[in-house]
């Protein structure tokens, strides 16, 4: 295979999804150990690039931040993930690049971004924050602009948009730290980067597919999308049961919850999305019938979206996609298991890290679908008028 192949706009959008699953599934690793505040600055880690290892560097290390004395054993997770996602943004802004390339106006604004992001870091270091906020928005606003200025498939213009998606997840990564694990910013970040695989996923698959779907099939459409948009909401009530210290509200109890059906549950205090600032939430806030509502509620959600997204593998199948309805399947009743061995087993690190990973590969199977049972992008307005002339 050429090297003109191998980085070809789709094998990249490919790669970068796959990249950002890497990440997906550290980071749940990261916050499930209980890793998340283990570096309680940012982006360095108790002032290092990497993460204080030898005896007189956690010494120092202990001295200058003695809130929180260094544990190297988790240091080096919430270090290197924020690496691997660093690394993952790179490939966001080289796939955004290619999106936008021959438009010099449109790549100037990307570049432009880039810097405004990163001297916002920079100036959230020092602590200027207001400056920081505003230079953040412009990276943000930056590439949204492009993307509507670009004349070219949806695709192109996702990846263009992805990158001021990575911007923003960045910020909820300084954010899940500096304001010490808030339950809102980890569900946020948490969706954020399973937004950022999706928008990839779905940008390499639109590229790689030349197949029309059938009259048949293109009904299913709404279908998949209602799968989506049900599997989203599932994700943020897991996200939500995380971030509150909620998983194992009922004990290992399944399918009742603390011996009973409906137990005692607050679900107004549950659901309270924000609480001020200053309050640490390491290891949760919330009595036990707020934290019993969040895992009822979640639970309910699995089983709304188990019939739905079920049905619609089902319908895959009989309408002439029996390898995507039965992946769909698959994942699905993986992703049930592994939530209920999640209560029964009284959340083992491999089986929470996995729900986490399945989770992602079925809202990846569903767009998969989605793409399948849509129309291949056309082609813009210029590579049309050098066909025509070809």
């Amino acid at each position: 295979m050429s090297a003109r192949a191998l980085l070809s706009p789709a094998r990249i959008a490919a790669f970068a999804t796959a990249f950002a699953f890497v990440v997906i599934v550290f980071g749940a690793f990261v916050r499930l150990s209980n890793a998340g505040l283990s570096c309680p600055d940012w982006p360095t880690c108790y002032g290092k690039a990497t993460w204080p290892g030898h005896e007189h560097e956690i010494e120092h290390a202990n001295a200058n931040f003695p809130e929180r004395p260094v544990e190297t054993h988790k240091a080096w997770r919430e270090q290197v993930h924020r690496m691997i996602a660093g690394t993952l943004g790179l490939l966001v802004f080289a796939l955004a690049l290619i999106a936008a390339w021959r438009r010099r106006v449109l790549v100037a604004m990307l570049l432009i971004a880039a810097l405004a992001a990163a001297i916002g870091v920079f100036l959230y270091i020092k602590q200027e924050y207001a400056a920081s906020a505003l230079l953040s928005a412009v990276a943000i606003a930056l590439p949204l602009l492009a993307a509507l200025r670009l004349d070219r498939a949806a695709p192109w213009r996702i990846a263009v948009v992805t990158f001021a998606v990575v911007i923003f997840q960045a910020m909820l990564g300084m954010w899940t730290v500096t304001l010490l694990l808030k339950p809102v910013v980890v569900m946020g970040h948490l969706l954020g980067g399973l937004l950022t695989f999706s928008l990839l996923g779905y940008v390499a698959l639109r590229l790689g597919t030349t197949q029309a779907p059938t009259a048949q099939q293109r009904r299913l459409q709404p279908m998949v999308i209602v799968a989506l948009v049900l599997l989203a909401v599932q994700i943020a009530l897991g996200g939500w049961t995380s971030a509150n210290y909620a998983a194992l509200a009922c004990g290992a109890d399944f399918p009742k919850c603390a011996g009973n059906w409906w137990p005692m549950t607050d679900f107004r205090e549950g659901f309270v999305l924000w609480r001020g600032i200053g309050v640490n939430y390491e290891g949760g806030v919330l009595d036990a019938a707020a934290r019993a509502a969040i895992q009822i509620a979640h639970r309910i959600g699995a089983l709304v979206v188990f019939g739905h997204v079920l049905a619609t593998a089902v319908l895959a199948w009989r309408r002439g996609l029996p390898r995507l309805g039965a992946l769909v399947a698959a994942l699905l009743c993986t992703q049930v298991a592994l939530g209920i061995a999640n209560v029964k087993l009284l959340l083992p690190l491999p089986v929470a890290t996995a729900h986490n990973g399945i989770a992602a590969l079925l809202l990846l199977s569903l767009i998969a679908l989605l793409v399948r049972v849509q129309a291949p992008p056309a082609p813009s307005p210029a590579a049309a008028s050098l066909r025509q002339a070809a």
